[in-house]
């Protein structure tokens, strides 16, 4: 399976038959990108968030893909409107598709879609695909259930932003990885916008003062998991 960060919380997911998951897929705005929506697409897309910095071009990619979006009820009734698929899920429900099972956490945080409608509450996700759990938290600040969350679902790859201003800074997100004990963690949210520059490298050194394993990814990078 392979993982590619297109930088600020965007993720695309392949599994070894070949199917492409999208996650936050906010590509033509964003200035980090190496890549723009039409260079792009995916069975399935998923959202933690109405926000346009998440839900970015999926709609556009959805569109030509016929993709089938994963999120919250709310959200998949904002798709929905739009004139796409859409599976509601909700927080604490999970799913068995194709690729794997997807289940939906708590993130502190809001949902606000574009064009300004509520798209229920924000949400983190963890995938399972392969034997591999990937827990995107979505944008989000510090809560103690991420203890629970890793303790219920060993993560592999832990995926969290470190920006601050929107969501946890460097010092909260160390104390995630603390509590939630992934393998592996990899920062994002971040360096996108001025008011969210910060060093990952700084993240990378303070994570591993605690014993724990970090991976920066280059935007555009793409790794096998």
């Amino acid at each position: 399976m392979k993982l590619k960060y297109f930088g600020h919380s965007a993720f695309q997911l392949t599994t070894k038959n070949g199917i492409k998951i999208l996650i936050d897929p906010f590509l033509d705005g964003n200035p980090v990108s190496p890549v723009k929506s039409k260079d792009v697409d995916a069975k399935y897309i998923i959202f933690t968030h109405g926000h346009g910095d998440h839900v970015g071009d999926g709609l556009k990619i959805g569109k030509r893909c016929n993709s089938l979006f994963i999120c919250v009820n709310e959200l998949a009734e904002w798709v929905k409107s739009k004139g796409l698929n859409a599976h509601n899920m909700h927080i604490g429900g999970s799913h068995n598709f194709e690729f794997g099972r997807v289940k939906f956490t708590i993130a502190h945080h809001g949902s606000l879609s574009p064009d300004n409608q509520y798209t229920g509450e924000a949400s983190g996700v963890l995938i399972t695909i392969e034997g591999k759990t990937i827990y995107h938290t979505g944008d989000t600040g510090l809560f103690y259930d991420m203890k629970l969350i890793g303790e219920m679902n060993p993560i592999d790859y832990m995926l969290l932003p470190i920006g601050d201003n929107y969501t946890m800074g460097i010092t909260d997100a160390v104390k995630a990885v603390e509590l939630a004990n992934p393998k592996t963690a990899i920062p994002i949210h971040y360096n996108t916008f001025p008011v969210i520059n910060t060093d990952p490298n700084e993240f990378k050194k303070r994570v591993e003062g605690i014993g724990k394993i970090c991976k920066i990814l280059s935007f555009g990078e793409e790794i096998e998991i």
